[in-house]
């Protein structure tokens, strides 16, 4: 066991911001206070006996270390079958159980991986999001010369895109309502960037640009509202759907004729799994500028004002991160 404390950083995440918003997100309602933040990393300050971080390797005071957030019972069938991020509802800042945004905590060593020098506090609390896209793209099997889209230029739809384009796709294609989310989305690797207006059509726009096939892989990562059925349009029969975003509202929208002609796979994407080694790999090794996606840092104190920024898609915001004292 470790305890985190120091400047160390804490970042908002998409689903913080419905469980600020809405006070809930999907079934889970906070019923009680509960201290958010699941997108953190720390300095180990002390350790249990025996104490392994999770590449099981000795868990050191004076590390610095991101944090898988999940707590999954070891002992669950999932678990077992290799589907740790399924486990029902064990995670820190999903309530009950408090989260990050405090300024010591303690948590299992095995959640703990250590940071080279070359990755940034603020890079740190980014590991997390870039595992969520991570196992997304996994999930969606993208493979070499395919095609993709991504709707959901925020944190987690631009490291999509950039891992899309890693991923050695012959185009991939981002779309978002806000224009400062889509200028970004062409600097991390977009083949084109649209932007989202009534009087436009994205899926028109896609398969303009792919003869009329459509793409082989779309990632839906904005809050699943009518985006899902705006990305199941832009998909070619017998292509791959994943969704990655979470609705505020708990339901999702797609038309079913749609999906049944196209017989589309839709896979479902929660979370992550065994996913840190490789997103520090990237990180360190510079194919993915986890800084650049930092636009905003607020101090805890001002920790209602941040939430606030975000809530609200102010110009400029991509990820807010909150600096503990």
């Amino acid at each position: 066991m470790r305890r985190c404390s120091g400047s160390e950083p804490s970042g908002i995440c998409g689903s913080d911001l419905h469980s600020y918003k809405d006070g809930r997100i999907g079934d889970t309602v906070y019923t009680a206070p509960t201290i958010l933040g699941h997108e953190f990393m720390g300095t180990v300050v002390a350790v249990g006996p025996a104490a392994e971080d999770g590449n099981h390797t000795p868990l050191l005071p004076g590390q610095r270390v991101a944090v898988d957030p999940a707590l999954p019972d070891t002992r669950h069938e999932l678990y077992e079958k290799g589907h740790p991020n399924l486990v029902p509802k064990v995670f820190y800042g999903l309530h009950p159980e408090d989260g990050a945004l405090r300024e010591a905590m303690v948590v299992p060593a095995r959640n703990c991986f250590p940071l080279p020098d070359l990755i940034s506090d603020g890079a740190g609390t980014l590991l997390e999001t870039l595992g969520v896209a991570l196992h997304a793209v996994d999930l969606g099997q993208l493979k070499v010369a395919e095609t993709a889209a991504v709707l959901g230029c925020g944190p987690v739809g631009l490291l999509l895109l950039r891992l899309a384009a890693l991923s050695g796709v012959a185009a991939v294609y981002g779309f978002d309502l806000y224009p400062w989310r889509v200028d970004k989305a062409r600097s991390w690797g977009a083949t084109e960037a649209l932007r989202v207006e009534p009087e436009a059509d994205p899926a028109a726009a896609v398969y303009e640009a792919t003869g009329g096939r459509g793409v082989d892989v779309v990632f839906e990562a904005a809050w699943s509202d009518e985006s899902v059925a705006l990305a199941a349009e832009m998909v070619r029969p017998d292509g791959r759907l994943v969704l990655v975003g979470i609705p505020g509202d708990d339901r999702l929208v797609l038309k079913h004729s749609t999906a049944r002609r196209k017989g589309l796979t839709i896979l479902m994407s929660r979370r992550m799994k065994h996913t840190y080694p490789r997103a520090i790999s990237l990180a360190a090794a510079g194919r993915i500028d986890l800084d650049d996606l930092v636009s905003h840092h607020f101090p805890l104190a001002k920790a209602p004002e941040a939430f606030a920024l975000g809530e609200r898609y102010a110009e400029g915001v991509h990820k807010i991160v909150i600096d503990l004292p």
